[in-house]
């Protein structure tokens, strides 16, 4: 079969296509053929060694997929064959072989798709899915103001809508093109503000009567972290997704600890393990499946293409999700 490697770190161009057996599934295990599987941020950060962990070469990226059940283990569940799946393999703890044609996986591993439900939708609901889900539940937003950065991405378009079917008062997003802030108003934000502009959150205290924000959901890090403090009102919390790079002043904190406001730590996995994953896909799916959650997508790429997908992302020229379709 094919797959994507990288025997080296740097641009896009060290992804390539190789050809590897074709797993053989064992025990309980199922064969599933890949019909999408999605590309995320951290896996362009990875293959230039610009993540937080540096993964072993030769890497096989991909940690989400979506396909058919296309043969058994001898053990493996029956009522399988030619079901409709998604595979989560960063939850199952296995974070590599998704840009590939196949995949062998334990057949507990697996959430079956409802029958509306594209393999494309469904790979937008794995990691970037569950993380939506799960900062909204860190950071409840009813009833609250609430700041979304990135609000164009796969993470922040799906924030976006779970803050307004979970009550929020008023949804902000804050987005670098004029073609992603009006993708946030269209998906439910009342109001879009541009965070690559000078003293941006200006606009964003004038919205709020001055007061600020009650909740920011950060995905981005850097500068654009740092100037959301001063959006931020007295008593707020401001959720620091773990995707993100932060750095802030003894001074920012200690203004934060007059006007009462915290800053809380969001990491995806502690959140889902245990199994709590598999009843969370379902939700989403059947969101998703029911009109009520919107999938945005940035586009699709085949295998070969690979490396070019990746450039988009990292250029930062897609809003959505990014998926493989071998």
């Amino acid at each position: 079969m094919k797959a994507v490697q990288f025997t080296r770190f740097g641009p896009p161009e060290v992804l390539e296509i190789v050809e590897v057996p074709t797993p053989e599934p064992e025990g309980s295990e199922v064969l599933v053929r890949i019909h999408a599987a999605g590309i995320n941020f951290f896996e362009v950060l990875m293959r230039a060694d610009r993540y937080a962990v540096t993964p072993p070469l030769p890497a096989f990226p991909g940690v989400e997929v979506a396909g058919v059940v296309e043969r058994l283990g001898p053990d493996a569940d029956p009522s399988l064959q030619g079901a409709r799946v998604a595979v989560p393999l960063f939850a199952i703890g296995r974070g590599f072989g998704g840009y590939a044609e196949f995949v062998a996986v334990n057949s507990g591993s697996v959430v079956r798709l409802p029958e509306n439900l594209s393999f494309g939708d469904a790979t937008a609901l794995m990691v970037q899915g569950l993380t939506a889900l799960n900062m909204v539940r860190r950071s409840p937003p009813k009833g609250k103001v609430v700041l979304i950065n990135a609000a164009g991405g796969g993470v922040g378009s799906l924030l976006v809508q779970l803050a307004r079917l979970e009550g929020a008062s008023m949804v902000i997003a804050a987005a670098g093109s004029d073609d992603k802030r009006k993708l946030a108003i269209s998906l439910g934000a009342d109001l879009a503000v541009d965070y690559t502009g000078e003293d941006w959150t200006a606009s964003v205290k004038a919205a709020t009567g001055g007061q600020g924000t009650d909740v920011i959901y950060e995905t981005v890090g850097g500068d654009i972290a740092r100037a959301s403090l001063t959006a931020l009102a007295p008593a707020g919390e401001m959720l620091l997704a773990a995707m993100g790079r932060f750095s802030f002043e003894l001074s920012e904190i200690r203004s934060m600890l007059d006007a009462n406001q915290s800053l809380k730590g969001f990491s995806l996995l502690p959140l889902i393990s245990g199994g709590r994953w598999r009843d969370d896909l379902a939700a989403l799916f059947d969101l998703a499946a029911s009109g009520a959650l919107r999938i945005v997508h940035g586009g699709s790429f085949s295998l070969s293409q690979a490396a070019e997908a990746h450039r988009a992302l990292e250029e930062r020229r897609v809003g959505g999700k990014v998926v493989l379709v071998p």
